[in-house]
């Protein structure tokens, strides 16, 4: 099964995308010329590195936009998958942009603690500040909260940042007030305090984001929407090795197996294997598509077989650790038997877990050659 993966321009999420980046370019751009001007009249490093700070959340904006742009270009032939993950990269660029923004204040502030200045506050200044923190604050929730809903990591990232913005500017107006009522100035230490919460922000971002390249574990939800669409198929018997790729935040494409009936014919396993694709695809408004829907051969006409399923499966599971069995088949022909085992990551040692239960099946069945196959815990 195979379906066009490419996100028309113009759709809804991209236009709302632009559209809250737009509003952030703006906000930033003029937050970043009132504190620019306040901070050169006062001669506050604190204001100063505030103003620089909005110029990088502006530029963030635009990154945002290009990215988003460039991931809703349609699959063609040296991408067939689409441009999704060009999101990624454009939340690695914002990523380094904060950092190297607050790298560049904690410079600059350390060198106004070396060589003070006495700042001149007026009360238009800060008014100006004031608004700021008010704005940002706004500004931040809004992005946020847009982004969470849009599934946007830039637009997350962006409004987290916004946020981290508003209680800065609220210490750099604490700083002008403390200089006002006491005469200590404390504006380069501010700016100090300011510089290392940009870059802890900066890299709590990069390391999401690179997280997310290096494939992260699929969202729960979705992997139990998918599970449910296999499973309530009424050929289909459980949903096992689920794997989910991402190509981006609306672009997922993965493979299942599922136990069948031995009885079943390849029309009927060719049914159910497009009933389920079709489902998922359905189901998750065409966010996630099944490539593949491989099968396990179950027993069905041989007592024997049930009963040495129930056995061995009470063996193996007996075991901490072990979360899960399938694949069970049970060829007498060969006098072989196979199976699946799932072990946590959690175990100090899966390998010699995994080596146990191997031995304990074949010792408690010598008449039969056993396969076990170690998959990975990779879905919930």
């Amino acid at each position: 099964m195979t379906q066009d993966r490419g996100m028309a321009s113009g759709s809804p999420r991209e236009a709302t995308i632009v559209r809250t980046s737009v509003l952030g370019i703006a906000a930033n751009v003029l937050l970043a010329a009132f504190k620019a001007a306040v901070g050169i009249a006062t001669r506050s490093v604190a204001v100063t590195m505030d103003a620089v700070n909005n110029l990088s959340d502006a530029m963030s904006s635009v990154i945002t936009i290009v990215g988003t742009k460039l991931a809703t270009k349609r699959p063609d032939k040296r991408h067939p998958l689409g441009y999704g993950r060009v999101e990624y990269l454009s939340s690695t660029v914002i990523s380094v942009l904060v950092l190297y923004a607050g790298v560049t204040s904690l410079v600059e502030s350390v060198k106004g603690i070396a060589f003070p200045q006495t700042p001149d506050y007026t009360p238009v200044s800060l008014v100006i500040i004031a608004a700021a923190v008010v704005v940002k604050l706004l500004l931040g929730r809004h992005v946020k909260a847009t982004g969470e809903r849009v599934d946007s990591d830039s637009l997350v990232a962006s409004g987290a940042d916004a946020l981290f913005d508003a209680v800065l500017s609220l210490s750099t107006l604490a700083a002008a007030l403390v200089f006002i009522g006491t005469g200590v100035a404390i504006e380069a230490w501010v700016g100090a305090a300011i510089s290392v919460v940009i870059v802890k922000s900066g890299l709590e971002m990069l390391g999401s984001t690179l997280s997310q390249i290096l494939g992260e574990r699929p969202d729960e939800d979705i992997t139990a929407k998918v599970k449910g669409i296999v499973e309530a198929d009424p050929d289909a018997h459980g949903a096992y090795d689920l794997l989910l790729h991402s190509y981006g935040p609306e672009h997922l494409v993965g493979s299942v197996h599922t136990e069948v009936p031995d009885t079943m014919t390849a029309a009927q396993i060719d049914q159910m294997t497009r009933r389920i694709q079709r489902g998922v695809y359905q189901a998750t408004q065409g966010r996630v598509l099944m490539a593949a829907v491989g099968i396990y051969s179950r027993n069905t006409a041989d007592d024997a077989a049930a009963a040495l399923r129930s056995d061995v499966t009470r063996m193996v599971m007996s075991h901490d650790g072990v979360l899960q069995m399938h694949g069970f088949y049970l060829d007498e022909k060969s006098h072989s038997l196979h199976f699946d085992v799932v072990l946590d990551f959690a175990l100090p040692d899966r390998e010699a877990l995994y080596h146990q239960i191997v031995d304990e099946v074949r010792a408690a069945h010598p008449e039969l050659t056993v396969s076990v196959t170690l998959d990975a815990d990779v879905a919930d």
